[in-house]
Order: structure tokens, then C-alpha cells, then sequence
């Protein structure tokens, strides 16, 4: 059997499938995820799912059950690994060639041929030790701890040292402010987008524009949704003409020049992830457990920050304009077992739409600059008919008549 991310998972398919799934809201280093927050949600993870989300959540496999020759990483949900193959590439500086071999193209995933891919392991299994001995198994230290994204971490001192920063004074006179609780952020958060009675009524969303990658490609983009987790995205690329992808709430699947074929592993939990339609409008009933987490600036805005952790075990900060309460910025941190992965978007360009105010401008900014991109819609409608047969798999392509067998 091929190896399926030799298959499927070449630079530009991981473009075009991050693309087409990131419609709504998710997807990086800027400044690091609180370590208590991130421990505890390493630590909860498995504890703090309701029985409702237990129930209807798929079984996901684990990569030694997909791929080969899988040592070290074992347990390690399919759906991370790509984010940890590019953490751990950032972490020292490199691309995958530095530990995979590839030949005229070719990936060979599955060969221990490059030497770096055994010290690869040895440092994975190190990094785990640490963490079990010091840490109680929370992955408190990991690759970029030592190496801060150069191959070899540095070992001393560069010269001149720094002088520590002072701690601010605060005047003896400055009245304390009495800080906003998680109910009232999340309620003027509500209340700016246009109120419950509009978001209620919230059924459909359609929204076309372009997507702007990170080397500077600009992508023509269309996204349709349908409550509550129904999704079909439309992408239009230079070489690989339309590329057009669907979730039903059940399957997920992909049409492209290259034929119709469903989505499934890796591809499908991330296309998966995203279709739901309030993501980023309904964040009451999100986690297990949210709190006010001070105060912080955002392009000369003051932002309250909400702390919080998922039921999926993932520990996300949430940023609110002061102001105005309208959400800026949400950092989602993944705990896994090399490190702990940031996923940052920020929200721009709110504007009225049918009563509710939305962002028509979301950066995304990852680990991997490969898939910082920048999402700007210049169409968005609400609750218009959205043909239910646009989730579903369309019909396998005839072949043509002058097609050899």
C-alpha cells in the first residue's frame, strides 16, 4: 500500500485541503499559551468530555494504525500528525527533507535512511522522559524549549546579556478596576454581533472572496454553510484549476481535475473540524471551563482575555475589543505528546450583515508560515437557500468515450 501522506499530502494538496476547510474561524506564535492552562488541559482532557460529546464523537485512529514504521509517536491521534511533523520543524528551522527522504519527488516516509530521523526519536523519547519525571507527563518542555528554531540549540550565553526589565510601578494613587467576569464579556460579545434573537435565527451562511496564501497567491474562495455543521467550499487555484470540497455532517469528499475521492484520516478530522456554523458567534456551552485572564493590548486596543479549556482538551485564549466587545483574536493551543501546538486567527472589517455584525477579514497564522494566510470576503449573505445537494458527494465522472481503458 502507498504511504497515504506520500499520496495525498504534498505541499500543495496540504495547501489547497487547509484552504478549503479553515471557512470559519481557527488556524500561531504569537507569544506562548499559559503553561498551567495548557497542563490542565493535558491533564483533563480525557476526564472533562460530557457524555454527549463522548457519544457522538468518532472513534479516531491512531497513526501506527494508518502509517508505517511508527516507533515513538505512538497514540498519537491521526489528525496531529501534521501539526506535529511542522512543530517540530519549526522548532529546529527545517523542512521535511531534513528527516524524509524523497527522490525525484518521490516520498519515502516509511525509510530510516537519514540518520536525523533516529536522533529524531531519541530526542522525542528524551523530551517525553523530562516531562514524566519533572512535569507529571504535561508537556512542559519540548523541542522548542532548547532549540528556538535553529538546528542546534544554542548552549550558551551570547554576549552582551541583557539587562532585566524592571517591574512596573504602579502608583499608590491608581484606582483599581474591578475586572468583568466570563458571563459579561460573553454576553457584550453577544449583544455587539446583534443580539440572541439574531443568531437564533441564523440558519444559513454564504460568503465569496479571496484567500491570499502566504507566498503572495491570491485564490479565488467561496464558502457555503448550513446549521450545523454542513460545509461546501469552492477553491480556484492557477495549476490545479477548481477544487471543490463538502461535508455532509456524516462523509466528506473532494472533486478536483484529479476525480472525485472521499476524504478520510488526516483530511477528514481537519474538513470536519471547522464546518460548524456558530464556531465564533455561540461560545457559551464551548468549554468546560472559562475565566476572565486580564488585560492585554491589540493594536493599540485595549482587549479583555477570556481563558478557557475545550472539551476536546484544548486550552484556548479568547481576545475582546474593550470597547466595542467584538472578538479580535482566538489562540488555540494543542497539547500533544512532542509539544504544545499554538493556532492563532484574528478577526477584522466587522460589518452588518442581515442584523449581525461579522468579520470579513481573518488572518490565520500557524507554526508552518507555508500556511499563514489571509481570507478577505467581499460577499456575505445570511439565511439565503442553500441547495442541500451541494454537501452531498456528487456522483462518480463518467469517463470519456475516447478514454483508454
Amino acid at each position: 500500500m502507498k504511504n497515504k501522506i506520500a499520496a495525498n499530502l504534498t505541499r500543495p494538496r496540504i495547501l489547497i485541503f487547509c484552504v478549503s476547510l479553515l471557512s470559519v474561524a481557527s488556524v500561531s506564535i504569537v507569544g506562548s499559551v499559559e503553561a498551567r492552562l495548557v497542563m490542565y488541559a493535558t491533564k483533563q482532557a480525557a476526564t472533562t468530555q460530557t457524555a454527549a460529546v463522548a457519544q457522538t464523537a468518532p472513534a479516531e485512529k491512531r497513526v501506527e494504525q494508518v502509517q508505517k514504521n511508527i516507533q515513538v509517536l505512538t497514540g498519537l491521534p491521526v489528525s496531529q500528525l501534521i501539526p506535529v511533523m511542522n512543530y517540530m520543524g519549526s522548532s529546529l528551522g527545517v523542512k521535511c527533507t531534513y528527516c524524509h527522504v524523497n527522490k525525484d519527488g518521490n516520498w519515502n516516509f516509511v525509510s530510516d535512511e537519514k540518520p536525523e530521523k533516529g536522533t529524531a526519536r531519541e530526542m522525542i523519547k528524551m523530551v517525553q522522559g523530562i516531562n514524566k519525571a519533572n512535569f507529571k507527563g504535561n508537556p512542559a518542555v519540548s523541542c522548542f524549549t532548547c532549540h528556538r528554531g535553529n538546528n542546534e540549540p544554542v548552549r550558551v550565553p551570547q554576549l552582551p546579556i541583557a539587562a532585566p526589565t524592571p517591574f512596573a510601578e504602579t502608583a499608590e494613587t491608581a484606582t483599581k478596576e474591578t475586572p468583568p467576569t466570563a458571563d459579561q464579556i460573553l454576553a457584550k460579545y453577544t449583544e455587539a454581533l446583534g443580539g440572541s434573537a439574531a443568531i437564533d435565527k441564523l440558519k444559513t451562511r454564504s460568503m465569496k472572496g479571496t484567500w491570499l496564501t502566504g507566498n503572495g497567491i491570491t485564490l479565488g474562495y467561496e464558502v457555503y454553510q448550513s446549521a450545523p455543521d454542513r460545509i461546501y467550499t469552492v477553491l480556484n487555484t492557477p495549476k490545479q484549476g477548481v477544487i471543490e470540497r463538502g461535508f455532509n455532517g456524516q462523509m466528506a469528499w473532494e472533486k478536483s481535475n484529479r476525480g472525485l475521492r472521499d476524504l478520510e484520516g488526516i483530511e477528514f478530522f481537519y474538513l470536519k473540524r471547522y464546518p460548524d456554523l456558530f464556531k465564533d458567534i455561540k461560545l457559551q456551552g464551548q468549554f468546560t471551563r472559562i475565566s476572565f485572564g486580564g488585560k492585554d493590548r491589540i493594536d493599540s486596543k485595549d482587549v479583555y482575555v477570556l481563558r478557557g479549556l475545550g472539551f476536546d482538551g484544548k486550552g484556548e485564549r479568547l481576545f475582546f475589543d474593550a470597547q466595542t466587545g467584538l472578538l479580535l483574536r482566538r489562540i488555540t493551543s494543542t497539547p500533544t505528546i512532542v509539544g504544545i501546538i499554538p493556532e492563532q486567527v484574528d478577526y477584522d472589517d466587522y460589518r452588518e450583515v442581515d442584523g449581525l455584525k461579522l468579520p470579513f477579514t481573518i488572518r490565520i497564522t500557524s507554526i508552518d508560515s507555508f500556511y499563514n494566510s489571509t481570507r478577505k470576503f467581499t460577499e456575505m449573505k445570511l439565511n439565503v437557500p442553500v441547495d442541500e445537494k451541494k454537501f452531498n458527494k456528487p456522483p462518480a465522472l463518467a469517463p470519456s468515450p475516447s478514454a483508454t481503458p
